[in-house]
């Protein structure tokens, strides 16, 4: 049996998505919700800035991966207009439904398919900016999955992660007791689930920090890689261009 970790738990690497599914799917209801509260709403300006690096026009092409409540993909389908093409993508269908009623809600209606990032179901060298925002974490194989990532785009293509990172010493303390005394019980009061968000937390401390996940791009299809730390590392946004 080959082992993968499920926050600080090791578990059976077959059975890893389905983990993360249950959480997904516990979390749903009240995701965009708590993404306000445990954020403060810092994570609007974040995928604001996501957005501006895309640097989209009209007729571009985009996948949007773990798209969850679809609110990447509403601000990029603005971006590429009438003639261009948002295809909004997750492994989880309780996710993925909240947030095709979301955007239909907005008016919007996108191609909406639930898939595995690390088995993605479109043609090589098709799409100008693939992006995956507080997802690249959850995936089992994320080596698999960038080059994957990789496949898809066009030559110099765009790839958008962005994913809680490795925060500036002076904030470690009280990020810790944040994440681990106040998140949880925030999950239960709001979600009535804290384990959950103590995944959550776990799950943020077992990813690759920035200059690892730099390189992981790099060695996974992107011959260029920049990152961009945002609110002193708490998260980062990494920019890899596929060469």
């Amino acid at each position: 049996m080959t082992t993968t970790h499920f926050g600080y738990q090791s578990v059976d690497e077959t059975e890893k998505a389905k983990h993360v599914r249950d959480v997904f799917d516990s979390v749903a209801p009240k995701y965009d919700l708590m993404n306000d509260l445990m954020s403060m709403g810092l994570h609007r300006a974040w995928k604001t800035f996501t957005v501006l690096n895309a640097n989209l026009h009209e007729g571009d092409q985009v996948l949007d991966i773990a798209g969850g409540t679809g609110d990447l993909a509403l601000a990029f389908s603005r971006k590429v207009g009438k003639t261009g093409c948002v295809v909004h993508t997750d492994i989880n269908e309780a996710m993925l439904r909240t947030g095709r009623d979301r955007l239909l809600d907005a008016g919007v209606a996108l191609p909406t398919l639930v898939c595995d990032a690390e088995k993605l179901p479109f043609p090589s060298q098709h799409f100008d900016v693939v992006s995956v925002a507080f997802g690249l974490r959850n995936m089992t194989h994320k080596d698999v999955a960038l080059t994957e990532m990789s496949r898809v785009l066009k030559p110099g293509g765009k790839l958008l992660v962005l994913e809680f990172s490795k925060v500036a010493p002076p904030l470690e303390k009280i990020y810790d007791w944040y994440s681990f005394k106040v998140l949880p019980k925030l999950g239960q009061l709001v979600a009535g689930d804290d384990a959950s968000y103590r995944y959550l937390a776990e799950s943020i401390r077992m990813h690759p920090g920035q200059e690892a996940l730099k390189d992981l791009m790099k060695n996974n299809g992107f011959g260029h890689v920049d990152y961009h730390n945002l609110t002193g590392g708490l998260v980062a946004l990494h920019v890899g261009i596929k060469c």
